[in-house]
């Protein structure tokens, strides 16, 4: 059924039931306040678009059953095709089943819908990529329809009817798929490839969740509010190291099994008391794992030393158990729990009615909150590339994340899920740009007066790893490139479009960022440091010097489905880092007396002794922010001949609280290992989904963002 169930009561009796791995914090039943609250919740959700209309629901029914029918058509067309007897055709059977949002009820209006496409074992996956895609274009409801069969996850993207659909596939060891098939049953993984694992996987976990909690419409709707939430404080992105869909899914999960009978305004509540006193990284669990003796790799640190090293493991309840948060950084964790705090302080407010729901939903503005902004820029040539380019970049910006909050002089990198159009070249060449920012803050300084801080290793092996991933996956074209620079807050409203800087001076909103033919920027709109990072097979390129890589490496390929599947299809492989999916938990101290897993895991007890050293990132942000508030820059810029690019330095009147930036743009021959520190060495040894480099290292400009910060 491609709807999910509905459960039966909102506040129903006391529910017998235990769930989760440890007693309920409280069995109390919700009062009247509660339930008024509950009223309030749903009123003040309503205008952010979260529900679905009657009629457009219907819609996606129908489409559903639509796809449901063609399917089970082509399974009849390859089995006849296959000779296999006439009278056990009518019976072979084969389903489309749904999972992620549209599956757990949560889905909002516009949202696509994942699917999975499971068929007896005599349909090949060869049969879906070449029949199927083929019966899915004679179709004239589906437009946009493209194959993406290398992917980690193999997967047919469409739009149907105008409802976009991803359709995954599953081939079970089954001579029929009957219709009341219940994915769930860890047997139907036995013989499987582990593609067909894979796909399967999105539907097993959401399927888990909805069994695991108390009251499906309250988890439902307290689900809604959180992901609303989490979007508008821009910490919603699995691909960026922030926790996607079913991170929060999980979490919520939690919740309502701590809180059994409590209604959704509680629960929201009590979502905020729970994890902002949560002590990761000990796990997050639903229920106790379970082996089921099918040699499948499953997150657990005991057996498997990097699952030791994950920040903020949050365990899928379905075998092969894998971490879903395994993106997650120090400075994108210390981001949430942050929020965490936030959220449990305005939602204390409303609970005693000195607030509205609506104070938890506004939006933070992101490009008040920091000094210091890098900005990156994706563009190419067509609307194509552009595409495919924008996807793959945008799965490597974690990387350099975790890159720059290595950097001894960073306390925290903080980077905006939100993309933007970028501005207009001065030139008159069409290009498509997509614009990424993130949010920087130093350290304090001690002891000395100025301080140089070059980001140049970090930009550089972000850039090459890109780079490397676009010609090793064959998608790399000319005109391809990475542009990169430092911004300062009162410079960003020159790059960013109108609607994204609520405040704040708009000059130049026109102008943009004009970068110049040889891969350097006209400092005339922005003084500050940037650099272009040109395509490594161009012709400025070629006259420019070699530099390999200091990352040694390159990241593994399908980035596009890897982002799309959010962890629920994704890698069983413990070393393939974009594909695991997991969680375990402890439970944390909170005031209503949580006891911190009393019931430990037979297999996932993590070693404290291999944890990760504290990080700096654990400080409270708003201190940062006050250390930050001393640091002043000041601005010169230079540039090497052998490139035919010199930048001569833009000179201006000096903000008395924030002085120019020191910039130097250099495009120069350098040995990469002789400026590598020890510390920047070992930044990149976490890498796991990074395979070797090739002997012959490709290319690049050598780019420099070097800053002097003053007392």
């Amino acid at each position: 059924m491609p709807f999910p169930i509905t459960n039966q009561v909102q506040t129903g009796q006391q529910i017998p039931k235990h769930y989760g791995i440890t007693s309920p914090i409280s069995l109390a039943q919700p009062k009247e306040a509660d339930l008024v609250l509950t009223r309030k919740l749903t009123e003040t959700l309503r205008p952010f678009g979260v529900f679905e209309e009657e009629l457009e629901l219907q819609r996606r029914i129908l489409v559903l059953g639509k796809l449901n029918t063609l399917v089970k058509e082509w399974i009849c067309e390859v089995s006849e095709a296959k000779n296999i007897p006439a009278a056990a055709i009518d019976n072979v059977g084969g389903k489309i089943f749904t999972f992620g949002s549209y599956r757990l009820g949560v889905h909002t209006k516009g949202a696509d819908i994942d699917a999975l496409c499971v068929t007896p074992r005599h349909v090949e996956r060869t049969d879906f990529f070449s029949s199927f895609y083929d019966k899915l274009k004679e179709q004239e409801e589906v437009k946009d329809l493209r194959a993406v069969e290398e992917a980690f996850v193999p997967v047919i993207k469409l739009c149907f009817d105008s409802i976009e659909i991803d359709i995954l596939f599953a081939r079970l060891a089954l001579q029929t798929i009957p219709e009341n098939l219940d994915l769930r049953d860890d047997s139907l993984l036995r013989n499987l490839d582990i593609r067909c694992i894979r796909s399967l996987n999105g539907c097993r976990v959401t399927d888990e969740i909805l069994h695991l909690v108390p009251n499906i419409e309250n988890f439902r709707l307290t689900l809604r509010a959180i992901k609303l939430w989490a979007k508008r404080h821009n910490i919603y992105s699995n691909i960026l190291g922030f926790l996607g869909g079913v991170s929060w899914a999980m979490l919520v999960a939690r919740t309502c099994q701590l809180y059994p009978n409590a209604v959704a305004a509680t629960l929201v509540h009590k979502f905020f008391l729970v994890f902002s006193k949560w002590e990761w990284p000990n796990p997050v669990l639903l229920k106790q794992p379970e082996d089921c003796n099918l040699n499948l790799p499953v997150w657990d640190p005991r057996v498997t030393p990097s699952d030791r090293y994950h920040l903020m493991p949050i365990i899928t309840p379905a075998y092969p158990q894998q971490n879903s948060t395994y993106n997650v950084s120090a400075s994108t964790r210390a981001i949430m729990v942050e929020e965490f705090k936030r959220g449990l302080a305005i939602t204390d407010e409303i609970l005693l009615n000195k607030a509205d729901w609506s104070k938890l939903f506004e939006a933070p503005n992101f490009f008040q909150k920091y000094k210091h902004y890098i900005v990156l820029l994706a563009s190419a040539q067509t609307e194509k590339q552009h595409l495919e380019w924008v996807g793959l970049v945008e799965s490597k910006i974690r990387i350099l994340v975790g890159s720059l909050e290595k950097n001894e002089f960073i306390t925290l990198a903080h980077v905006n899920p939100q993309s933007f159009p970028g501005a207009k070249e001065g030139n008159d060449k069409e290009e498509f740009t997509t614009m990424w920012v993130i949010g920087i803050v130093f350290k304090k300084m001690e002891g000395s007066e100025n301080l140089n801080v070059d980001l140049t290793f970090d930009i550089q092996s972000f850039t090459d790893t890109v780079y490397r991933q676009a010609i090793t996956s064959k998608m790399f074209e000319q005109d391809m490139k990475i542009t990169a620079m430092h911004v300062k807050r009162k410079q960003l409203h020159q790059l960013l479009p109108k609607v994204s800087i609520p405040r704040g001076k708009r000059k130049h909103l026109s102008d943009g960022l004009r970068v110049m033919n040889e891969g350097s920027l006209d400092l005339s709109v922005d003084s500050d440091n940037s650099m272009s990072v040109p395509s490594p097979t161009g012709a400025s390129t070629a006259r420019c010097a070699r530099a390999a890589s200091p990352q040694g490496s390159t990241m593994s390929a399908a980035s596009e489905s890897q982002g799309k599947t959010d962890g629920l299809s994704g890698s069983t492989d413990p070393g393939a880092g974009d594909g695991n999916v997991g969680t375990a938990s402890k439970k944390p101290k909170v005031d209503d007396s949580v006891e911190q897993n009393p019931q430990s895991s037979p297999c996932l007890s993590a070693e404290p002794a291999e944890e990760k050293p504290d990080s700096p990132l654990e400080n409270k942000m708003s201190e940062e922010a006050k250390a930050e508030d001393h640091s002043a820059l000041e601005e010169e810029s230079s540039g090497e001949a052998n490139c035919h690019v010199a930048v001569d330095p833009v000179t201006g009147e000096t903000d008395p609280s924030e002085a120019e930036p020191t910039m130097d743009t250099e495009v120069t021959e350098m040995n990469t290992e002789e400026m590598m520190t020890p510390s920047q060495k070992a930044a990149n040894a976490d890498l796991s989904d990074v395979p070797i480099l090739p002997s012959n290292p490709i290319p690049v400009v050598k780019n420099s963002i070097k800053l002097r910060l003053s007392r």
